[in-house]
C-alpha cells in the first residue's frame, strides 16, 4: 500500500470544526478601540507590530492602520495609502478602493482573516463604524537577489535560479512560458505556519487525472507547516521506503518550463529556493538542461558516459570485493599478481577495506559541503591526497582500492541530479555486503532486486520505468540517445499528456533530400 494512502484521511470540513473549536472565530466590531484592543490580545509580545490612527478626509470616521513593520514595506504603505488617505488634493469622489492603488485590496470580516494577512506581510485598515477591514498588499519581507543556481550549473543555460519568494520564481517561469494555458492553483497547507503551495501546469497539456491526484494528496497532509521543498515531497510520494527520488527538485526556471511542456506539474513552495515537479521517470534524473543546447550528437555521448557513471558508482567496489574475496579465478594471472602483491601488507578483509575509504570519502564529501566554499575545495582536494597517500604507505589499504574508490567517486560527480547520486551512494554499501557475503552471485541478485525495484516504482501513479518499463519506444528518442529536436515531434508518453504532439513542425523544408 502507498504511504500517502496509509495516514489518516481527514475531511477538510473535519479539520475546520476542530479548528473552529480551537480558535473561536471573531467578527470585527464596528468600534474602533475594540478592534485594537482585540489585536493587542492576539498579538502578544510582538514588538513589530505597528497600529497608527489617524484621521482622513477621504473617509468618515478615524482610521487605524496595522502591520508588521519586519514584513511590510514602508515605502509602499507611505506612498500608496498613508499619501492618498492623506492627501487633501484627491478628488472626494473617489473610493477607498479608488484610491488605494496598490498590488490587491480586498475586504476582510473577521479576525482570523486579519491575522493571517498581517502575518503574511499585508496592512489592515480598520474604519471607526464599519464592521469589516481593509486589507492592502504591501509585502516587504527580505529578499535576495537572484542569483546563479549552485546544485545545477549550466554552461548554456541561464544563469537565473529561484529564490525564497513564490511571486518572484513564478514570474521567471512564466518569462520562459508566456501563455494563457500556463494555470496555477493555490493550496494553503499547514494548522500553525501556513505555507502557499502554487502548483503550476499547461491545462492543455497535463493530464487532468495526475493533477488531482497530486491535489488529493497535498490536502491530505496535516503538520504545523512546510518548511522546504523536500518536507513536501516526503509526504506526497508514492513509496517513502525507496532510497529513489520519485519527484524532481529543481532551483532552475529553464529546466522547470522544459518538464511543463512535456506535460509534468510544478509546485511552487513559498520560502522554498527549489520547485517539485511531477511525474518523475528514472531515465528523468540523468537529463540535463545542457542536453537540449548542444549538438545532439555529443549531448548523446555525454547521456551515455551519465548511464555509465551509474553503472560504475553503484557496482565497482561491489565487483572488487567479489572478485578478490570469491572469484578471484576470473581475474587474469599478471593483474591477480599485481593484486596480490599491493595487499600484501594489508591486514584488513576487502569489505573493511573498501569500507574504509568509502566512509572517508562520505566524510570528505560532506566536510567539504558544510564548509565555507574556498575552504571547502581546499578540505577536499588536500585531505584526499594526503589521506590516500598515507593510508597506502601505512599498509592498511592497497593502491588498487584507491584507484577504485577515486574512480567510484568521479563516476557518482557526472550524475546530474544530487539526489539520484545520493541514492547511488546509499545503494553502493548495499551492493558492497552482498558481494562479501555472497560475490558474483550476491551482485547479480542486488541487481535483479533493484531493477525489480525500480519497475515496481510509481511516481503519481505514472510507471517510474517509463520508457523501458513498460516499453514505449517513441519515448527512446529521448532516453539513452537524445535525437535531433526536430525528430522530438511528440511529447513523453509517460507523463500521459492530453496533447501528445507539439506545437507544430520545427523541421526545415527540404532537409529530406
Amino acid at each position: 500500500m502507498r504511504g500517502w494512502l496509509r495516514r489518516k484521511k481527514t475531511s477538510a470540513k473535519d479539520r475546520m470544526s476542530r479548528r473552529s473549536e480551537s480558535h473561536y472565530v471573531r467578527e470585527i466590531h464596528d468600534q474602533l478601540p475594540d478592534n485594537i484592543a482585540e489585536l493587542q490580545r492576539i498579538f502578544t509580545l510582538t514588538p513589530d507590530l505597528v497600529i497608527r490612527q489617524f484621521n482622513s478626509l477621504q473617509v468618515e470616521g478615524q482610521i487605524a492602520l496595522v502591520y508588521l513593520r519586519s514584513l511590510a514595506d514602508k515605502n509602499s504603505i507611505n506612498n500608496n495609502v498613508l499619501r492618498p488617505l492623506l492627501n487633501q488634493r484627491e478628488g472626494a469622489d473617489k473610493s477607498l478602493f479608488e484610491l488605494l492603488s496598490v498590488g490587491k485590496v480586498f475586504t476582510v470580516y473577521n479576525f482570523q482573516s486579519v491575522e493571517t494577512e498581517i502575518l503574511q506581510g499585508s496592512s489592515v485598515l480598520f474604519i471607526e463604524g464599519r464592521k469589516e477591514a481593509l486589507v492592502v498588499e504591501t509585502h516587504g519581507w527580505p529578499q535576495r537577489a537572484i542569483e546563479d543556481p549552485q546544485l545545477e550549473a549550466s554552461l548554456k543555460g541561464a544563469h537565473q535560479g529561484f529564490v525564497e519568494t513564490d511571486a518572484q520564481n513564478i514570474a521567471l517561469i512564466r518569462r520562459y512560458i508566456p501563455n494563457r494555458e500556463l494555470k496555477i492553483k493555490e493550496i494553503w497547507v499547514g494548522e500553525r505556519g501556513a505555507t502557499k503551495l502554487s502548483v503550476m501546469f499547461l491545462a492543455d497539456v497535463a493530464n487532468p487525472d495526475v493533477l488531482q491526484e497530486l491535489e488529493d494528496r497535498i490536502k491530505l497532509i496535516e503538520v504545523d507547516t512546510i518548511l522546504n521543498t523536500g518536507e513536501l515531497e516526503e509526504y506526497i510520494e508514492d513509496n517513502p521506503y525507496s532510497p529513489f527520488p520519485q519527484l524532481i527538485t529543481s532551483e532552475r526556471p529553464d529546466t522547470v518550463a522544459s518538464h511543463l511542456l512535456q506535460g509534468k506539474i510544478a509546485v511552487i513552495v513559498d520560502r522554498s529556493p527549489s520547485v517539485l515537479i511531477g511525474p518523475a521517470s528514472f531515465p528523468s534524473f540523468f537529463q540535463n538542461v545542457d542536453d537540449y543546447s548542444t549538438r545532439w550528437l555529443v549531448a548523446t555521448f555525454i547521456r551515455m558516459l551519465r548511464y555509465l557513471a551509474f553503472i560504475v558508482a553503484t557496482f565497482l567496489p561491489a565487483i572488487y570485493i567479489a572478485l578478490i574475496s570469491f572469484n578471484y579465478e576470473v581475474i587474469p594471472l599478471d593483474l591477480i599478481l599485481s593484486i596480490g602483491e599491493s595487499r600484501e601488507k594489508v591486514p584488513f578483509p576487502p569489505l573493511l577495506e573498501a569500507l574504509l575509504m568509502e566512509l572517508t570519502l562520505e566524510m570528505l564529501r560532506e566536510s567539504g559541503i558544510r564548509l565555507p566554499a574556498p575552504i571547502g575545495q581546499t578540505v577536499g582536494i588536500v585531505g584526499g591526497i594526503v589521506i590516500g597517500q598515507a593510508v597506502v604507505q601505512a599498509g592498511i589499504v592497497s593502491n588498487i582500492m584507491v584507484i577504485v574508490v577515486a574512480f567510484t567517486a568521479i563516476s557518482s560527480f557526472i550524475i546530474p541530479n544530487y539526489d539520484m547520486a545520493s541514492a547511488v551512494r546509499f545503494i553502493r554499501f548495499i551492493m558492497m555486503l552482498l558481494a562479501a557475503m555472497f560475490g558474483i552471485v550476491g551482485i547479480v541478485v542486488g541487481l535483479m532486486a533493484l531493477i525489480g525495484h525500480l519497475i515496481s516504482l510509481e511516481s503519481l501513479g505514472v510507471p517510474y520505468g517509463s520508457p523501458l518499463a513498460p516499453v514505449r519506444f517513441s519515448d527512446w528518442k529521448d532516453f539513452i540517445v537524445r535525437s535531433p529536436l526536430w525528430k522530438m515531434m511528440d511529447r513523453p508518453k509517460g507523463t500521459r499528456p492530453i496533447q501528445e504532439k507539439r506545437q507544430g513542425n520545427n523541421r526545415l523544408k527540404g532537409s529530406e533530400k
